[in-house]
């Protein structure tokens, strides 16, 4: 999936508050980081640029033509950044990917998916509601348990902190981001 047209700009979703760095609903945050580390190195730098505030909403920074979006808000606010961040790079719905974790898919797995209803994330429907559309670009990354015997409810483990084993199991998924959406 190529963006070199038209603007392109990858939004992580996350809460702001550093006791909720770690947990399963930062994934979408910390692969944002991800990219856009694995940006600036393949651009030849080392270290991203330093990200630019905007008025409390996000945090961004460009690399190699793709504008990298880290909201400031928490998670259930996640629209306002999204539609402020369009008007001010003059992006559309279609120029923005969200990413996202998702807790209907096995933690190791991620989908690159355009369009369709929240499931009941609610930064997704934070997003789809202050947008007024749902024709966006996303990556679900999967973080349910995968020998879950009995399901969980996702408000049961959302914001628990990333194990050990699961890190690295994440860590994995960041690395096939790239080439998934052409940052290669």
């Amino acid at each position: 999936m190529e963006h070199d047209a038209h603007p392109f700009i990858i939004m992580g979703l996350g809460n702001p508050d550093p006791a909720l760095a770690g947990t399963y609903h930062n994934a979408g945050l910390r692969a944002v980081r991800f990219l856009a580390e694995h940006a600036s190195r393949a651009a030849g730098g080392g270290v991203p640029p330093p990200l630019k505030p905007y008025k409390g909403l996000f945090s961004w920074v460009t690399i190699g033509g793709r504008t990298f979006v880290f909201p400031l808000v928490y998670m259930n606010d996640s629209g306002r950044a999204a539609k402020e961040a369009l008007r001010v790079f003059r992006a559309t719905p279609a120029d923005l990917i969200v990413v996202h974790d998702d807790s209907d898919l096995t933690i190791g797995t991620f989908k690159f998916v355009r369009a369709g209803r929240a499931a009941g994330h609610n930064g997704v429907r934070s997003i789809i509601d202050h947008l007024k559309t749902e024709d966006f670009f996303r990556i679900r990354i999967g973080i349910r348990p995968e020998e879950e015997v009995r399901r969980r409810k996702a408000g049961d483990f959302v914001l628990s902190p990333v194990s050990a084993k699961d890190e690295r199991v994440l860590e994995a998924v960041f690395e096939r981001l790239p080439s998934a959406i052409g940052l290669l």
